[in-house]
């Protein structure tokens, strides 16, 4: 592969004529125009088809290097035939580009692509720098055979899944099953709507960077780490915190219904036989590490299942201790598409809150199908999200909807959610559970991603050897409950930070959930003698994270930057609030038509705040109080 590297103050392009190979394209791609991008010129060779995952990982990581170095906004990318006489088929240079575009979306990267195949006109401006004209040739690696596309180990389940047939249809409150055609949408189920529209397309990959991303950045929440597999990010302190937070909330909610909390290992054998079998069963692809000479090879964990299931499998249960819950917060590795991975929202490593619940029967399965149902709501509920920012997906077989208590039991389920939901039934079962829900948050792009989820497995009891002794004494296989009350917990955060972009659009002032909040109150002195005032004040406010701007700026800046932080509550003190021995506090959730002020002292303040935090976990501040101390992690 050919590369020219050019830093432009901007490149204008036009798609003029087709050749016989053009891509197509709508009309308003034809014209663009791109500001502050590194246009990078794209030759795709004959060579590159041999080795073309290697190519596009090594011309990715080329162009991330230039990109950081001259410190651009974007990358072009843009096919470009003239850097080479060896060029690839116009078939694999599409799929090839294609590629690199969603591995640099993958990392973080604005990225626009110009269309192929077409005679296009461009104007380009250099920025004239000595790293603003650069070329980079990559090579195969030697020895490498021809293929067609990244080999790919995946399960039977995932190969299933792609060949199964599946109907969608509607289910409103009244238990009203109805094709989706025949179903009238109404003005507040847009969202249902378009979750609809994105399960029956199936498109997972992303083609453009989610608003989320550039808000986890600003806020020093999350960031891509080059020097890793795409998909496992760093988190910043104050990232860290509300990670932890959630984590603390989700694991306090499981704690109060009953679960009891494990731990089991983050790598098994695949050469385990139980292990074996659930491995071509589980719809996802695995990490898997080559063993030393005469060692089983490894893979890490994608749940916390066969973890829990190898205990559940040494453990004496009889029929008086079900239904039994045992639950793990698991950091789970899943090697998700490239296509995928963007953000919070997706990615390979990712914390899973991880719940079992062996049950005698399924009459007692369904009965705390249901309990978890609800748990599941609550603990949304509690993290931020209220029944209107998600849209339920009810999935079953249609062995299991045509038994009548069953269908009584789904139905049951609607009207709890009090609202239509989008139904999927199989003809045949193809995994291992025959029922399952999700919560679904929809996105500013309007992808949609899965919060809680339970499932009713019936096959891995059997698998595993796990047993119960009944009443009668003798042995039975239980019925076993998947439970993830909230989903990823980075998933969380990324839908609570699209949902405040979306209340932005809507006009609202974003803001994260108070409790989650990394500063909760910043107090802002006028001046430097208002600082003696401040300190007094801050051991009153113990339990509440509290910092203070102290720094040499304007008032006015301060307060724009308490904004732009989501600070809940921003208290400026100056003379009349020293003479009276109060704060003059600005309430956020309260000020999206206009700055709401209180005037209030400082025992009013802590009373209103602890409000706010009822029965949620806390931790201290993770940084200096003083924002003069503090280090800036982002763009320093």
């Amino acid at each position: 592969m050919q590369l020219l590297f050019i830093h432009s103050d901007y490149i204008e392009y036009e798609a003029k004529e087709k050749t016989r190979v053009a891509e197509p394209i709508s009309e308003s791609s034809r014209n663009e125009r791109v500001e502050e991008a590194l246009v990078v010129f794209i030759a795709v060779e004959r060579e590159d088809e041999k080795d073309a995952r290697y190519v596009v990982e090594k011309a990715s990581e080329e162009a991330i290097s230039v990109f950081n170095k001259v410190n651009a906004e974007r990358i072009v990318l843009y096919p470009y035939a003239h850097l080479s006489s060896e060029l690839a088929s116009p078939g694999r240079s599409i799929e090839i580009l294609r590629e690199m575009e969603n591995e640099l979306l993958s990392r973080g990267v604005e990225v626009k692509r110009a269309p192929f195949g077409w005679y296009k006109s461009f104007t380009l401006r250099c920025k004239g720098h000595p790293l603003s004209e650069l070329s980079r040739k990559i090579k195969v690696r030697e020895g490498a055979e021809a293929e067609e596309a990244e080999v790919e180990k995946k399960s039977k389940a995932l190969e299933a899944e792609e060949k199964a047939e599946s109907h969608f249809f509607f289910m409103d409150e009244k238990g009203n099953l109805i094709r989706t055609a025949d179903f009238e949408f109404v003005e507040e189920q847009e969202n249902l709507r378009k979750f609809f529209v994105y399960e029956s397309e199936k498109r997972r990959a992303v083609d453009k960077i989610p608003p989320h991303v550039e808000l986890m950045k600003r806020l020093e929440i999350a960031d891509y780490e080059s020097s890793s597999d795409p998909g496992n990010l760093r988190f910043y302190p104050k990232g860290k915190l509300i990670k932890t937070l959630l984590e603390d909330y989700v694991r306090n909610s499981v704690a109060e219904y009953g679960a009891a909390e494990v731990e089991t290992p983050i790598m098994y054998s695949t050469e385990h036989p139980s292990l074996k079998d659930y491995l071509e069963r589980f719809p996802a692809r695995q990490y898997s590490m080559v063993g030393k000479v005469g060692k089983p090879d490894l893979f890490l964990r994608f749940s916390a299942c066969f973890g829990q299931f190898l205990m559940g499998k040494d453990m004496s249960m009889s029929y008086k201790n079900l239904p039994l819950k045992i639950f793990e917060l698991a950091s789970s590795f899943r090697k998700e598409k490239r296509g995928e991975l963007v953000g919070l929202r997706r990615l390979r490593k990712f914390t899973m809150p991880d719940m079992h619940t062996f049950c005698k029967d399924m009459g007692e399965a369904l009965e705390e199908f249901k309990k978890q149902y609800e748990l599941c709501m609550r603990v949304l509920e509690g993290i931020g999200f209220s029944s209107k920012d998600y849209e339920v997906a009810i999935r079953f077989t249609k062995e299991f909807y045509d038994d009548d208590a069953n269908k009584r039991f789904i139905e049951e389920l609607v009207r709890i959610a009090g609202k239509p939901v989008l139904i999927e039934m199989w003809d045949q079962r193809f995994f291992y559970f025959v029922l399952k829900f999700e919560f679904n948050f929809v996105d500013a792009l309007e992808k949609a991603s899965a919060l809680s989820t339970v499932q009713i497995d019936v096959e891995n009891a059997e698998r595993y050897g796990i047993k119960y002794v009944d009443a009668n004494g003798k042995e039975n296989r239980p019925i076993i409950l998947h439970c993830s009350p909230s989903g990823a917990i980075e998933r969380c955060m990324y839908a609570l930070l699209e949902k405040a972009y979306l209340d932005k659009e809507g006009g609202v002032l974003p803001m994260l959930p108070l409790w989650l909040s990394p500063t909760q109150l910043r107090i802002i002195p006028v001046a430097e003698r208002h600082l003696e005032y401040v300190e007094g004040v801050l051991p009153l406010l113990t339990g509440i994270r509290v910092d203070v701007d102290d720094r040499e700026e304007t008032v006015s800046k301060k307060i724009r930057d308490a904004g732009r932080e989501w600070i809940p509550y921003v208290a400026v003190v100056g003379n009349k609030e020293v003479e009276k021995k109060t704060l003059n506090v600005t309430i956020r959730e309260e000020s999206s038509d206009k700055k709401q002020k209180v005037e209030m002292d400082v025992s009013a303040l802590k009373e209103r705040i602890e409000e706010g935090l009822k029965n949620k976990p806390f931790w201290r501040l993770p940084v200096s109080y003083r924002l003069s101390e503090r280090t800036k992690f982002v763009g320093g």
